[in-house]
Formats: structure tokens, sequence, C-alpha cells
């Protein structure tokens, strides 16, 4: 389920609601400038980074909401005072929603998932499966793409699916910077969606589940049928990062970090005043995975 749709089953109901944000941080933190959370006298909705922050503020807004108030702020250090260790500062403010303050939040969160990064599995096979599950709890717009709909019918992941004969037709219309993951039932087709995927030019991230040797044949097949094709782009085999368990949902936990990190690292590298000084940008090392 996506997080707009969390929060609006969250903000549906009658009652009254906080909504917590952090409007300023000094130093390190858990979560960064316009972290919010929503909170109920019995429930939450999202978090600000947990711990004593979250604890303090939480109990804040429900003192808040307890008295009548309209709005409280919360200046918190991050040390032993609170029982945390960042070192930082923030200031949190609560705020109790009106109907259009719901409405709003809806809005916006509908808006921020609308601008999730695409990741396509292209095969829902053992590992496409494991790995759609492993994806549907990460900030991404997940889509499992396949020819196939008994595979399909298989799936579990709360993820978008999509029955197609000519998949590659979905790659052609994937929004820029999408990753495509490609693990169908046939390495001819692995190398048409493979090459299509690379053909874009755009896209963040390229795998292709194999071995040394797949990878080899893909180029010797890339270099008749796709001259000048940058195949070196491509990450072959998939979810290794020094791991040698072959069973379908290891190698898709090893995917999933692969994928995030370098959608991480693009998202960096477009907005890096976004970046806090405190904490070091991290690079990404793709190495991949297996069959």
């Amino acid at each position: 389920m996506r997080f707009s749709d969390q929060l609006a089953e969250f903000l549906d109901p009658p009652g009254a609601v906080a909504q917590i944000c952090i409007t300023e941080v000094r130093g390190s933190s858990p979560r960064e400038t316009g972290a919010e959370m929503f909170v109920r006298q019995d429930a939450i909705c999202g978090t600000i980074g947990g711990g004593q922050l979250e604890h303090r503020a939480i109990a804040a807004a429900r003192d808040m909401l307890a008295v009548g108030d309209v709005s409280t702020r919360l200046q918190l250090p991050l040390g032993p005072e609170i029982g945390q260790c960042c070192g930082g500062w923030v200031e949190i403010r609560a705020t109790r929603m009106s109907l259009r303050d719901r409405r709003k939040a809806v809005a916006d969160a509908q808006a921020a998932d609308a601008g999730l990064p695409c990741v396509y599995i292209l095969g829902a096979g053992h590992v496409g499966r494991a790995l759609a599950c492993q994806l549907q709890h990460l900030p991404l717009r997940t889509v499992l793409v396949d020819q196939r709909a008994g595979e399909l019918a298989m799936n579990r992941a709360h993820v978008e699916t999509r029955h197609s004969a000519i998949p590659e037709f979905e790659i052609m219309q994937a929004p820029p910077g999408s990753a495509f993951i490609v693990l169908t039932h046939d390495h001819g087709l692995d190398f048409l969606l493979a090459s299509a995927a690379l053909q874009r030019g755009d896209a963040t991230y390229v795998g292709m589940i194999g071995s040394a040797t797949k990878r080899a044949k893909f180029r010797s097949w890339c270099a008749a049928q796709c001259d000048g094709l940058a195949v070196e782009d491509l990450v072959c085999p998939i979810g290794t990062g020094g791991n040698r368990d072959k069973r379908p949902a290891v190698i898709a936990a090893y995917v999933a970090a692969e994928v995030i990190a370098a959608l991480s690292s693009a998202t960096a590298q477009a907005h890096p005043s976004e970046i806090r000084a405190d904490r070091p940008r991290r690079g990404v090392a793709l190495r991949i995975a297996v069959n």
C-alpha cells in the first residue's frame, strides 16, 4: 500500500489528529527538516526518526490535543539529556489538523508517491516475485511485468502487475531515470530487454540476472545486434555483493539493496544541496548476481 493510501485511511475517521513536523535541524539528527508524522491519541502514521526524539514529540502532540491547544513547539538537544547520541539539535512543531489540513496532507502524499522512482521487474518467476516482496516496502513505484499470466497470478506483493505480450513496450514507456531488473524465463528475451533498457540512455540502473559467462555472451550478442551499445553500464550478474546464496529471497534482498543504492545516489547527485554536511555521501559499488 502506498503511503498516501495509508495516510488517507489514517486521517479519514473522525477525531483529533496532530501533524508533527521537524522545522529546523542543527548538526546530526535521525531525520531531515520537513520530515513529518501524524498522531492520534491511540495511533500514529509515519515517523520522524524514532527513539526519544519521536517519543517526546508524540507525547507533546497528544498533550496538545488533550487540552485543546492548536499547536506547540519543542526544541530538543539530541544528546544525553534525552537518551540519544546523535549530537545535534532539532525544533519540532505539532499542529492540530483541520479538515482542510487533512485534505492537503493526503494530496501532498499523493504527489510525493507519484514522483517516486520507478523500478521495473521484468520477469515474474521465483526471483522476480521475491524481489517484488522486498521492494514493496521501499519508497518506490514497483512494476512487475511478465508475458505469463500464471506467473503474475502467483505474486502476493502490493505492487503493480502488468501482463504484457511485448514487455519491451513497458521499457519504452517508463519514466526517465527508471531502474530495470531483467530476470525472465528466457535468455534471448533477457538480452532483448536488457538491450532495450540500455538503449534508453537514461536508466538509473539496468541489471540482468546471470553470470560472468552470460554477461560475456550478452556483450557478443550486442556487438552483432546493437553496435555501439554501452554494455559496460549493465549490471550482471545481480545481487551478489559477496553473497554466495542462490535462494530467491536472498538474491532479492541483495538486488533490492543494489537498486535502492543506485537510485539514492542518482537523487543525491541531482540534488546535492539536500545532502547534509554532517553526513558524507556514499558511493555505490554495484556488483551482481547470479544463476
